[in-house]
Parts: structure tokens; C-alpha cells; sequence
């Protein structure tokens, strides 16, 4: 088990209080509360920043009203009483067509929002890293001024298994040998299980398309690892070859790469 996961540890072996669903739910009856004290409270920048933070959050949630409303929409509209005044055939469906269109629409604008968010990644936000910090300048040539366009990267990185390197005259990013990975340590959350796993690819680095396009392992990157090892099946029922990871350490700091595995 992970180790910052002390809490649900302690919850599997001992289970939790006797008084500790009342305690959660006095907890949430207060949060409204804390909220309409802090709003009041608050001064200055603090103030502004947290006023429009529950901007965002009251939006969200009428968003989300709104959402359910359409989506009660064709259940609502019931069937109409008919009318004396004969009607052409071609209108007879238009209210229920209406009904539906506004159902579909919900529906569909609903499985796009999960389709985005069918990954909770572990680190959803991650610092920023400068270019400096990431590319060394190598300085080449023979003569007094000496080129300097060819960058060493300085933190690990992925290659793949048939990489080969550029001649050293045309190659324009130095990937030190030192530096690859080929293995990662990735950790089931719902099993509690860590296992090496071999990468396939690097899906994407947060920091820069280019940092993909290199394969930079820094953290936060979303890694594609070799899972047929562990026996997962797809809904299918087929065995799953690969799956995502997101890296959760800094891998030049540790000298491995640990990412916990998106299910």
C-alpha cells in the first residue's frame, strides 16, 4: 500500500467509529456555515480570490441543475390531450421530437463530460518546468566561437526499444544513456499492489508537447506500461495489453520511476 494511504489502512484493520457517519454528516450540515463565515471574513486579495472561487462553484452547480432538468425533460412531457382542430401529418411528432432532441442533446453532452474525466489522474495539477532547468547547452566546433544549438536533456526520458541516435553532426537534443527508463514501478489503487512494468510508450507530459514528442518522464506525465503481465481484461473480455500510468516522483531525484495506474 502506498504510504500516504495510512488513514484507509487504519480503516481496513480496525474499521471506523461507531458515532462516524453522524460525525460526517454534522460536518457537512457545517460546511455552510464555515463558507458564509469566511466570505464575511475575508479581506483583500484573499477575498477576491475566494469570491471567485465560489463563482466558479455556484456556476458549476446550476450547470448541473440545468443539466438534470433537460435530461427530466422527455419524462415530463406527457401526452397531450387531443385536440377538435384536425392537424397535417407532418406535425403531429413535432412537440415529441422536441422532447427528445433536448433528452439527446443532454445525453450526449453528459457521456462527453465522463469520457474527459474517465481517468481521475492522481496529480491533476503539477510545477511547471522551466527550460533551463530541462535543456544543458552543449557548446561544439572547433574554432574560437563555438556553436551552441545542441541541448543535453537533463532529466529521464523514453526512447523505445528500436531508438536509434542521429549522427552526432545533424542531432539536435542529446538523450544521455544514463538518463533512459525502460521499467517503471506502478502501483494498482484498488488492489493495493505495486509491480514493475515495462513502459510502451509516453502518452503525454503536462509540460510541453515537445517534452512528449522527446519522451521526458517528469512529474505528472501520463505513461503507457505494459499490463498483460497482471491478467486484465477489458470489458470485452479480452486481455488488456496496455494501460495509463501517471507518474507520481520526481524520477531524477529517486532514480526509478513509481506512477500509480489509471483505472
Amino acid at each position: 500500500m502506498p504510504q500516504n494511504e495510512y488513514i484507509e489502512r487504519w480503516q481496513k484493520l480496525h474499521g471506523k467509529r461507531l458515532d462516524h457517519e453522524e460525525r460526517i454528516r454534522k460536518r457537512t450540515a457545517r460546511e455552510g456555515h464555515k463558507i458564509s463565515k469566511d466570505a464575511q471574513r475575508f479581506t483583500g486579495l484573499r477575498a477576491k480570490l475566494y469570491a471567485q472561487k465560489r463563482h466558479a462553484q455556484k456556476i458549476q452547480l446550476k450547470k448541473t441543475i440545468k443539466a438534470h432538468e433537460e435530461r427530466n425533460v422527455k419524462s415530463n412531457s406527457g401526452p397531450a390531450e387531443p385536440s377538435s382542430t384536425p392537424i397535417p401529418q407532418y406535425l403531429l411528432d413535432r412537440d415529441q421530437k422536441t422532447s427528445n432532441a433536448k433528452a439527446l442533446s443532454s445525453a450526449i453532452k453528459n457521456k462527453r463530460a465522463e469520457k474527459a474525466a474517465k481517468f481521475a489522474v492522481p496529480l491533476p495539477k503539477v510545477r511547471g518546468i522551466a527550460e533551463e532547468e530541462m535543456f544543458k547547452v552543449v557548446k561544439t566546433g572547433k574554432k574560437t566561437a563555438k556553436k551552441g544549438w545542441k541541448r543535453m536533456i537533463t532529466k529521464p526520458t523514453f526512447v523505445g526499444p528500436d531508438f536509434t541516435r542521429r549522427p552526432v553532426k545533424y542531432e539536435r537534443f542529446i538523450r544521455p544513456m544514463g538518463l533512459r527508463y525502460k521499467k517503471a514501478n506502478v502501483t494498482h489503487p484498488e488492489l493495493a499492489v505495486t509491480v514493475q512494468l515495462p513502459i510502451i510508450s509516453v502518452k503525454k507530459n503536462p509540460q510541453n508537447p515537445m517534452y512528449t514528442h522527446l519522451g521526458v518522464l517528469t512529474k505528472g506525465t501520463v505513461i503507457e506500461v505494459n499490463v498483460s503481465e497482471l491478467g486484465m481484461v477489458t470489458a470485452g473480455g479480452k486481455v488488456a495489453w496496455g494501460r495509463y500510468a501517471q507518474i507520481t516522483n520526481n524520477c531524477e531525484n529517486d532514480g526509478c520511476v513509481n506512477a500509480v495506474l489509471l483505472v
